[in-house]
């Protein structure tokens, strides 16, 4: 089942490896536009209502949650302290979410439990918050594997995310014994992703790409490094992130005799590992390119679900 399932990528990267989805939740209405033009279905709602949580299955395998990561990540931490907000646990509308992740996960037992959420969880509020997230699932008698992985190994973008792996320890008592896949080595380049002929419409304009330049500048005689992004065509990006379509500046893409560009929506869902198939015209731009700043890197995930699925079928097949 997939919660917080934005705009698939889990659903994407468990069927790449032969699951079949049962479940799926999503409150954005945007998001749902996107997610019903590629899977059919329009996910359920908010999971904290009881008469969601009613249509949940009885049984299923593998629970998948990218549960929101703004109160945790260095971005909306910041964002959220300049404006007096409450972060992590403490913001109300988000923060306490994972809460009802463990809910359904005392409630419904499922084998395996995947979690996907941004680097900073790790060391929000001193660490004592991934040490809540930790003690809550192994007291729900889950064994908990965790790791940082880089999503740039299989896309042309920095992106660290930390994956968190659980096993049911009452059907899997040597769960303990889980790895997590080695990355590849061989990187993709930037340049294997960008389209061909780009519309205009994505140049900067002239008065944007001046501001961008002095905010720039300025910040470095400051001595730090914060400005905007020109991508270089051989490496991999920044990260994208949901404020993509505010201006681009994160990743910008150099142009010969003009400005540059921001990517595409196209550009951004390869940049996240999604197929071409994959249906990006149910929403506006300024919607995918939110949707896609707030997805998961679909390879990355597809290799932490194979081996998962591998480890659970050498387990049943030996016992």
């Amino acid at each position: 089942m997939d919660l917080f399932a934005g705009i698939g990528g889990f659903r994407l990267a468990m069927q790449a490896i032969g699951g079949r989805c049962v479940f799926t939740s999503e409150w954005d209405k945007w998001a749902q536009q996107t997610y019903k033009a590629n899977f059919g279905n329009l996910p359920f709602g908010d999971i904290r209502q009881e008469d969601v949580k009613a249509q949940i299955p009885s049984e299923f395998d593998v629970l998948c949650a990218g549960f929101p990561c703004q109160p945790f990540s260095i971005a909306g931490v910041s964002k959220k302290n300049s404006l007096g907000r409450d972060t992590g646990f403490l913001d109300k509308t988000q923060g306490t979410l994972f809460f009802d992740v463990a809910e359904i996960i005392r409630r419904h037992r499922p084998k395996a439990v995947f979690l996907e959420n941004v680097k900073n969880l790790l060391s929000h509020d001193r660490g004592r918050t991934f040490k809540v997230i930790k003690t809550t699932l192994e007291d729900l008698n889950y064994v908990v594997h965790f790791k940082v992985m880089d999503g740039g190994a299989y896309t042309p973008q920095h992106r660290e995310r930390i994956m968190i792996v659980c096993f049911d320890s009452s059907r899997y008592p040597k769960a303990q014994r889980f790895t997590f896949p080695e990355l590849p080595e061989q990187k993709p380049r930037l340049r294997q992703i960008l389209q061909d002929d780009v519309d205009d419409k994505y140049t900067i304009s002239d008065k944007l790409w001046a501001y961008l330049q002095c905010y720039a500048e300025k910040h470095r005689q400051k001595g730090n490094g914060f400005g905007y992004g020109l991508a270089d065509l051989d490496g991999i990006t920044r990260t994208l992130s949901a404020r993509y379509y505010k201006d681009g500046s994160e990743i910008l893409i150099p142009q010969t005799g003009k400005n540059p560009r921001r990517l595409t929506p196209r550009e951004c869902a390869r940049l996240m590992g999604y197929p071409e198939n994959y249906r990006i015209d149910a929403v506006s731009d300024t919607q995918m390119y939110r949707q896609l700043g707030n997805s998961v890197v679909v390879p990355l995930i597809a290799a932490v679900s194979k081996q998962m699925d591998d480890y659970l079928t050498q387990w049943e097949t030996t016992c």
